[in-house]
Parts: C-alpha cells; sequence; structure tokens
C-alpha cells in the first residue's frame, strides 16, 4: 500500500537506537526523544557514554547545510574550542541518512556537552563563557567553509525577514509599521559606524544560555550551531548581551548589575581577541536583527515547528518586549 504523502513524520526512537548502535559500534543505548524544535533532538545514554542526535527537516536544512554545519564544528573541534562536535561512524561518515515517511532525512550524532544550563551565572562563569566564544571567534574568523551557509547582514536579518512578515501582522499594523520604522533607523545607526574594521568571521548567531552548559568546574561547552553564518562576530556577543537585556526588562535584574556582568564577559573575551568601541556600540543596534530574524524563520517554519505559539497574541508581544529594549538601550 502506498504511503500517504507527509509533511512531518517522527522517527521511533527504539529503533534510532538500535541503528546508532549498529552504525557506531556502540555497546546497547537508550535512546529517548528529546524534543521536537528546528531538529528532532534524541539523547541516547549508555553505562558510561551519553550523546545527542539530531535530525534535519528538509525544509529547514539541506544536506548542503548540514554539511557546512558538520565542516564547522570539525575545524572548531580540532582547534581546540569547547563544542559539542560530530562523532564519526565505523566507516568514517559523521551524517547519516534515513527514509521516512516524507522522504530521506539526515541525522547527525554529537558529543554530550558535559554540565548543565545555569540560569544566574557568576562571574567565574561569565568569564569563562567569554573566553570560550573568544576562542570559537580565534577559528571561525580564519576559516572559509567549503560548503555554503547563511550570511548575516541587513537584508537576511531586518529588510527581508520584515517584508516576508507582512501577511502575518496583518491584524497588527501598528505593530508592522513599528518594525519597519525602527529597522529604517537602526540601520541608519550602524551605518553612521565604522564598520571597515569589524571583525568577520561565522557566527553562532543563537549564543544564549540555554545552548551551552557549564560543568562543576565553570567549564564551558557550547552546541546547537545550527544557524550558524558568515557575518561580523559582534553578533555572537550581541546574542549573549540579549540574556542580560532581557533580565533587564523582565525585572530580573537592574540596568546596572546586567551592564557591570556583561563588562565582565566582554573583559575576559579582549583577553584575547579585540572588540572596537564602534562593535560595542553596535551591540545593541545588532539586537534588532536577532529578534526580527528569528520571527522571520517562526513564520516561514509555521506548519512544522511554530503552529503552536505563533499567534497574533505572540507577536504583539513580542513586538512589545523589542520596542522596550530599543527604547532602553538604542533610543
Amino acid at each position: 500500500m502506498a504511503i500517504f504523502p507527509t509533511q512531518y513524520s517522527t522517527l521511533s526512537a527504539p529503533a534510532l537506537g538500535k541503528a546508532i548502535e549498529n552504525l557506531y559500534g556502540f555497546s546497547p543505548l537508550i535512546c529517548r526523544y528529546l524534543l521536537r524544535g528546528v531538529s528532532d533532538t534524541y539523547k541516547l545514554e549508555g553505562e558510561a557514554q551519553r550523546y545527542i542526535f539530531k535530525i534535519y527537516r528538509d525544509a529547514h536544512r539541506s544536506l548542503e547545510e548540514i554539511k557546512g554545519e558538520v565542516e564547522l564544528l570539525n575545524a572548531l573541534q580540532e582547534g581546540g574550542a569547547p563544542v559539542s562536535h560530530p562523532i564519526r561512524d565505523l566507516e568514517g561518515g559523521q551524517i547519516q541518512s534515513f527514509e521516512a515517511a516524507e522522504g530521506t532525512r539526515y541525522g547527525v550524532l554529537f558529543s554530550y556537552a558535559a554540565g548543565k544550563p545555569v540560569g544566574v551565572i557568576s562571574d567565574e562563569q561569565i568569564t569563562n563563557t567569554g573566553r570560550a566564544m573568544a576562542r570559537v571567534h580565534d577559528i571561525t574568523s580564519t576559516i572559509q567553509l567549503s560548503h555554503a551557509r547563511r550570511s548575516y547582514n541587513h537584508q537576511t536579518t531586518l529588510l527581508g525577514p520584515i517584508a516576508a512578515l507582512a501577511p502575518a501582522f496583518h491584524e497588527l499594523p501598528d505593530e508592522y509599521q513599528y518594525l519597519q520604522d525602527t529597522a529604517a533607523a537602526i540601520i541608519q545607526k550602524l551605518e553612521g559606524l565604522d564598520t571597515s574594521n569589524f571583525a568577520v568571521g561565522y557566527c553562532h548567531f543563537d549564543f544564549l544560555p540555554k545552548n551551552f552548559h557549564i560543568d562543576e568546574q565553570n567549564q564551558v561547552t557550547f552546541f546547537d550551531f545550527d544557524f550558524a553564518g558568515k557575518g561580523y562576530l559582534v553578533n555572537d556577543l550581541m546574542t549573549y548581551w540579549t540574556h542580560f537585556a532581557v533580565d533587564v526588562i523582565l525585572g530580573k535584574s537592574t540596568r546596572e548589575q546586567s551592564d557591570r556582568a556583561f563588562q565582565v564577559f566582554l573583559s575576559a573575551y579582549r583577553e584575547t581577541r579585540p572588540v572596537s568601541a564602534a562593535e560595542e556600540q553596535a551591540i545593541p543596534l545588532l539586537n534588532l536583527g536577532f529578534w526580527v530574524f528569528y520571527l522571520g524563520f517562526h513564520y516561514d517554519q509555521f506548519d512544522d515547528f511554530s503552529t503552536h505559539f505563533f499567534t497574533t497574541r505572540f507577536l504583539k508581544e513580542r513586538v512589545a518586549l523589542i520596542k522596550k529594549i530599543m527604547d532602553q538601550y538604542c533610543f
């Protein structure tokens, strides 16, 4: 009997666990479905081993883009950066393929990042994060991947997503006008800065605390390079700064406390990599592109990922948050 056309299937965790055991020569593992998000994520555990397995969706990542992510992470691991990295199978491969109901889906097995996410981060942990990010940038600023990844610029983070989002804001014309007007103002401010010496390389573009673990020795391991792309490296400092800015807006910390904590991070980063005054000034300005880019992603992936939260209420509340951050830090 023919399989009815399928948009999004979920691979069986027990079956996937057995397949991974065979592909990698592992002893028996327990495979559990962890979450459905940008990718489908599974956690595999044995007596003395833990791994993460990600299954990509073709609508989100082409095979070429997956190869680019793997290539980037291999370079980071070889360069000694603290990242969760792809594991090679018995034949030396790092990308697996599975014939699912909707067609071929690709997956990658990753080393498990030691530790756990930390909500309230100590100065030592912030310092280690700054040093670790600088190490990542030491590598990503010097390589050129042979496989294509996205670029981060005004068009891809602001103008393109805002244009694509127009139908989503048909009930919120004032909020949509705010995004258009604010993007124009932010671009003007950024163009007024001397960006000629901004460091360029491959950005993670989502360096929030949810995407790195901190172990008992306060050492940091980064993961989830799914959105890695080429652009100003200060974008990564900006995404980390976002965590502190949101805490201020939500009343979890004061502006003084958050500014001090971010300066601890910057000082640690500057131990090995310079950050110019113009780059530091650009951090809150670039933040608008972070929010707008991911709004655009959620809209584009609505059928497969964003259905349960991407509502008119969500958009109204998200624009209100953006406005508070812009008012507090940019205007």
